[in-house]
C-alpha cells in the first residue's frame, strides 16, 4: 500500500508540474505576441526593433552563463568549461554562428510582421513553422513523417490560407499597416525557425556537450550578428537619437518575455510531450484572439474562425504519438502461419 501511495504522489506531482509548464508556455507565447504588437502600434515614438533583438541576445547569454555556473557547481569547473568550449573552440563558435544569424533574421522579422498584422492573425499564421520544421527534419535528419502528420501539415496550410484570405481587421489600430509585407515577414520567419531549430538539434546531438554551453556559443555569435544588424539598419538614426530611443516599460517587458521564454521552453520541453506543446500553441492562439478583440478591436470573420479552428485541430493531430505497428504486424504474421499450418 505504501509503494502505491508513493507512486501516486509522484505521478500527481509530475502532472502538476506538466500543467505548470503548459500554463507558463501558453502565457509567455500569448503575452509576447500581444505586448510586441502593442509596442509597435502605440502612438508613442517607435523604438528601434534591431536594438531590442540585440539586448535579448545579451540577456539570454547572461542567463545561460548563470545556469551553466549552477550546473557545474564549482568555479574551477565553470572556468574550465568556458575555456575549453568557448575560448578554445573557434570552430564550434563558427558552427553555431549559422543558427545565430538565422535566428537574428527570424526575430527581426517577428517585429516587422507584428507591425503590420494583428497579433491573432500573426499567431495563427506563425504555426506554418510546423510544416517548415517537418520538412527540414525530413531533409536534414532523414526522419519520416506518418500519414497523419502529412495530413495535418496540409490541414494547417489550408487553415492559414483561410485566415489570410480575408484578414481580420483591428478597428482600434490607427497606424498605417501593410498586411502583404507582414505576411512576407512571417514567411521568412517560419523558414528561419524551421531551419535553425533543426540545425541546432543536429549540432546538439552530434556531441554530448551541455545544452547551456551550446547556448552560450550561439548567443555570443548572436550578439555579434545583431550588433552588425543594428549598425547596418539603424546606425545613423541611433547615433542621432540614442540606442534606447523610444524604450518604455512595455518594450522592456517584451524583451524580458523574449529572453526568458526561449530559455524556459528549452528547459521544460523534456518534461512535456508533443500533445501538450500542441495544446499550448492552440491555447496561445485563443488567448491572443481574445486579447486582440479587447485591446485592438479585432473583428473576427468567418474565414478567420474556420481557419483558426483548422490550425488548432491540425496542431493536435500532428502531435499525436505514432502507433507502434510492429506488434500488430507480428500478430498478423503469426496468424497467417497458423492458417497455413492448418
Amino acid at each position: 500500500m505504501g509503494i502505491k501511495k508513493k507512486s501516486y504522489k509522484i505521478e500527481n506531482v509530475n502532472l502538476l508540474f506538466k500543467l505548470y509548464c503548459l500554463a507558463v508556455m501558453t502565457l509567455v507565447a500569448a503575452a509576447y505576441t500581444i505586448a510586441l504588437r502593442y509596442t509597435r502600434t502605440s502612438d508613442k515614438e517607435l523604438y528601434f526593433s534591431t536594438t531590442a533583438v540585440c539586448i535579448t541576445e545579451v540577456i539570454k547569454l547572461l542567463l545561460s552563463v548563470g545556469i551553466l555556473a549552477k550546473e557545474t557547481g564549482n568555479l574551477g569547473r565553470f572556468k574550465a568549461s568556458l575555456r575549453e568550449n568557448v575560448l578554445g573552440s573557434p570552430k564550434e563558435l563558427m558552427k553555431l554562428s549559422v543558427p545565430s544569424l538565422v535566428y537574428a533574421v527570424q526575430n527581426n522579422m517577428a517585429f516587422l510582421a507584428l507591425s503590420n498584422l494583428d497579433a491573432a492573425v500573426y499567431q495563427v499564421t506563425y504555426q506554418l513553422k510546423i510544416p517548415c520544421t517537418a520538412l527540414c527534419t525530413v531533409l536534414m535528419l532523414n526522419r519520416t513523417l506518418s500519414k497523419l502528420q502529412w495530413i495535418s501539415v496540409f490541414m494547417l496550410c489550408g487553415g492559414v490560407i483561410l485566415v489570410q484570405w480575408k484578414p481580420a481587421q483591428a478597428t482600434k489600430v490607427v497606424v498605417e499597416q501593410n498586411p502583404l509585407l507582414g505576411f512576407g515577414a512571417i514567411a521568412v520567419a517560419v523558414l528561419c525557425s524551421g531551419f535553425a531549430g533543426v540545425y541546432f538539434e543536429k549540432v546538439l546531438k552530434s556531441s554530448d556537450t551541455s545544452l547551456w554551453v551550446r547556448n552560450i556559443q550561439m548567443y555570443l555569435s548572436g550578439i555579434v550578428v545583431t550588433l552588425v544588424g543594428v549598425y547596418l539598419s539603424d546606425g545613423a538614426e541611433i547615433k542621432e537619437k540614442g540606442f534606447f530611443f523610444g524604450y518604455t516599460y512595455y518594450v522592456w517587458f517584451v524583451i524580458f518575455l523574449a529572453s526568458v521564454g526561449g530559455l524556459y521552453t528549452s528547459v521544460v520541453v523534456k518534461y512535456t510531450d508533443n500533445i501538450m506543446k500542441g495544446f499550448s500553441a492552440a491555447a496561445a492562439i485563443v488567448l491572443s484572439t481574445i486579447a486582440s478583440v479587447m485591446l485592438f478591436g479585432l473583428q473576427i470573420t468567418l474565414t478567420f474562425a474556420l481557419g483558426t479552428l483548422l490550425v488548432c485541430v491540425s496542431i493536435y493531430l500532428y502531435g499525436l504519438p505514432r502507433q507502434d505497428t510492429t506488434s500488430i504486424q507480428q500478430g498478423e504474421t503469426d496468424s497467417k502461419q497458423r492458417v497455413i499450418g492448418v
